[in-house]
């Protein structure tokens, strides 16, 4: 079958991650892009060798099958459901959505029109997070009891030019970054009963530090340090730590906590990064590792080379679409960490523990052989 045709909207930064490591994969080709600014689509599509059309024109058009939705979180909803009103299959950056009510309506409208919806975070298929779900799995650790997860830093103001969006309702630390912790627990986890809160802001305004507008200050509308404590379906109850409030720390990313040992998961942000594990001796060691396509360094950062393999999520639904199977980075389970993550945001508002109304199943795994089916 012939690669299916993508499109995408939006021409941020981010767009360059998938145009550039969509190339990678099998079962699409990314024809197009779009953006509000025509300008900005027409600069990157010269840089990577596409087509540059209006939101209008890309919708419309016949050699798009997906089209990939990389506007700014308050539009994921309206940009989404105008891709399935336009008879295409969807593909969000995350948050899917900011409201659980909005995410229901794309659910019903995209089983009205038999289209599918995906959306990031893609990290879960990461080699490293498909090794831990292995082993979990495997019992190496024994059934998860409990965990522990951080994401704690001082915010983007420091450096990003146009901080304001990450300080309003709809962001701050849970809903911009908690969607790769969320995302990777309930991957290896399963679904979430119940979620209570904590919350706070550490300042009214935040200041640019970079920039053409370094100096000014932006409001902060929203919680930018949140401890919340989620019980899962299994009984697993985990503590999650979101913090732009925070200079310094040495919490670990993601602990899990077995009848049988602890097993340390690396950045859910990341694809790769070592899994360690401790048995009931106490003793810290590396968890055997396997072959995993997707684990292998490709990128360098500031810190070596890493693993990135961004659309990994959208390839994974392109070859769903073609082999009729179930996509890992699905509708529901994106629904289903937007339900936990506005109910964590509800829950440090009214002080109680909020049960949530969606569910899920777990992603099936993605071992060597499947991720290496995805690519070229």
């Amino acid at each position: 079958m012939a690669d299916l045709g993508v499109g995408i909207i939006g021409c941020g930064n981010i767009s360059k991650s998938y145009l550039k490591l969509g190339r990678l994969f099998k079962n699409l080709e990314i024809r197009a892009v779009a953006d509000i600014s025509f300008e900005a689509a027409k600069a990157r599509a010269e840089e990577f060798g596409v087509d540059a059309r209006t939101v209008a024109d890309l919708l419309a058009s016949d050699d798009i099958d997906i089209v990939v939705n990389l506007t700014i979180p308050d539009a994921h909803f309206s940009v989404t459901k105008s891709i399935l009103e336009a008879g295409k299959h969807a593909f969000s950056e995350k948050p899917l959505v900011l409201t659980l009510a909005e995410g229901e309506r794309l659910r019903a409208l995209a089983a009205e029109k038999n289209l599918r919806v995906g959306s990031a975070p893609d990290t879960i298929l990461g080699g490293a997070h498909q090794l831990a779900r292995k082993r979990i799995d495997e019992g190496l650790v024994g059934k998860i009891i409990a965990g522990t997860c951080h994401v704690m830093s001082h915010g983007m103001e420091a450096w990003h030019p146009n901080p304001d969006f990450f300080f309003l309702p709809g962001a701050g630390p849970v809903l911009d970054i908690g969607p790769y912790y969320i995302a990777n627990l309930i991957n290896l986890i399963g679904p979430i009963r119940r979620v209570a809160a904590l919350t706070s802001a550490g300042s009214e305004t935040r200041t640019i530090g970079s920039g053409e507008r370094e100096g000014q200050t932006v409001p902060v509308k929203t919680p930018t340090n949140i401890h919340a404590l989620l019980e899962f379906e299994n009984g697993a109850t985990i503590t999650l730590s979101a913090s732009w409030d925070v200079w310094k720390h040495r919490h670990a990313n993601m602990e899990l906590y077995g009848e049988d040992g602890t097993i340390f998961v690396p950045d859910p942000n990341f694809f790769g990064g070592k899994v360690e594990y401790a048995a009931r001796d106490g003793d810290i060691k590396e968890v055997e590792g396997w072959a995993h396509p997707l684990a292998v360094p490709n990128e360098a950062h500031g810190n070596g080379m890493m693993a990135n393999y961004r659309t990994a999520g959208l390839a994974d639904m392109a070859a769903a679409i073609v082999e009729g199977r179930d996509h890992r980075c699905s509708l529901d389970r994106a629904l289903h960490a937007v339900d936990a993550m506005t109910a964590i945001i509800k829950s440090g508002e009214t002080g109680s523990f909020i049960t949530l109304t969606t569910t899920c199943e777990r992603p099936a795994p993605l071992g060597p052989d499947e991720a290496q089916a995805l690519l070229k």
